[in-house]
């Protein structure tokens, strides 16, 4: 099969709607979700609404336990979806200038990268063979970068479809009509599903919850699954058949109609992150497509570029960012600057928690100033 026409591909390689996007993606991740943790800390007996305020807050922060779907858990997929949009943005300019043998070994060197740097971001080596973590966040986005990018490459439009079909949908069989060994068939519960037992029984190494994965190996090809929901937005933002405008409607409009598709899969095969099921595919998948739809708009077509500074800076090195964080911890930093006593003070003289998101304040704006210090001196850490 061809590789899928893209007529306008050429054109960029970057969108500053999806720089910004990715960027305030990061903030929740780099100080701003313990902020609102604490947040919620510090609304604990200030009144009716500002409790229940601050409590629905604290609670979109967090994961959901198992079944559910949070703000919080949405973070994960929109990396991934993004990644699938920055493969059109990219790829078909690798290939006009190196060729397409070429571009598959940059995708193979980059994938290997990815995943190095992941198992490095767990420990590394530091740990014996069997307390090293495998499979996590970097290495899932980079063996859904993989398996994407190859399809993108060879596949047309119909063979990204027939894929993205072929995964959620055989996913779905798998785990609703393959039994568990002394469990059955249909169980989705934690630990009671073939995911997990799938995970326990052949995933080498530490796994992320004792006896499961939540980046385990079964559940990453439905995750490969929203990086082609990622290209498939990403073909919509690069064709120059459609105007500007339109794009925003296409993705809205698609986005609408996964979360209808998704919530109601979610009816038999319910939403859970931790295995990635396929209606959490589709369900964050819309949520994504929305989200980039109103950043195009914003950004794109209505310039309104002053606000999204700061998030640009921060897209525009997210995976180095990401990986500075894991490595160093933005947040540990900051408690050496407003942790401690200082950090009780602030408990005792304004409200419990107040230390704590002063802390993650601090902790986000040192991440923003190395951000900005990168970008203006125009250093892009790409792997």
């Amino acid at each position: 099969m061809r590789y899928v026409d893209l007529p306008s591909a050429l054109h960029s390689s970057r969108l500053a709607s999806v720089d910004a996007l990715r960027g305030l993606n990061m903030f929740w991740i780099m100080g701003f979700d313990g902020a609102m943790v604490a947040l919620a800390q510090m609304s604990e007996g200030k009144g009716p609404l500002v409790r229940a305020a601050g409590s629905f807050l604290g609670t979109q922060f967090q994961h959901a336990a198992w079944e559910g779907l949070r703000f919080y858990d949405l973070i994960f997929p929109l990396f991934v979806f993004l990644t699938g949009v920055s493969i059109v943005l990219s790829l078909p300019r690798l290939v006009e200038r190196e060729g397409r043998a070429k571009a598959h070994l940059r995708v193979l060197r980059r994938s290997l990268l990815l995943y190095l740097l992941g198992l490095i971001a767990y420990g590394g080596i530091s740990e014996h063979w069997t307390d090293i973590r495998l499979l996590g966040v970097l290495q899932r986005i980079a063996l859904c970068y993989f398996f994407t990018s190859l399809m993108f490459l060879n596949f047309n439009l119909r063979g990204l479809i027939a894929a993205v079909v072929t995964l959620l949908v055989g996913y779905w069989a798998l785990m609703t009509f393959v039994p568990v060994p002394g469990i059955g068939a249909g169980s989705y519960g934690a630990d009671a599903n073939l995911a997990n037992w799938f995970d326990y029984n052949y995933l080498p190494g530490r796994l992320w919850d004792v006896t499961r994965d939540p980046e385990g190996l079964l559940s990453t090809l439905p995750a490969i699954g929203t990086c082609l929901f990622g290209v498939f937005a990403g073909l919509v933002l690069r064709d120059s058949r459609i105007s500007e405008q339109q794009k925003t409607f296409w993705l809205m409009g698609a986005g609408c109609l996964l979360l209808v598709a998704g919530y109601l899969w979610a009816t038999q095969f319910p939403l859970i992150k931790a295995i990635w099921t396929s209606s959490f595919v589709l369900v964050t998948a819309g949520y994504c497509a929305i989200l980039l739809a109103l950043m195009h708009q914003i950004v794109d077509i209505w310039q309104w570029r002053r606000w999204a500074t700061v998030f640009v800076w921060v897209g525009a090195n997210a995976l180095a960012l990401y990986f500075l964080n894991d490595i160093v911890s933005f947040w540990s930093v900051a408690a050496r600057l407003a942790g401690g006593d200082l950090s009780s003070l602030l408990d005792r003289a304004v409200a419990l928690g107040t230390g704590g998101f002063v802390t993650n304040l601090v902790a986000l704006i040192l991440a923003v100033m190395l951000a900005g210090f990168l970008y203006r001196r125009k250093i892009f850490i790409r792997v």
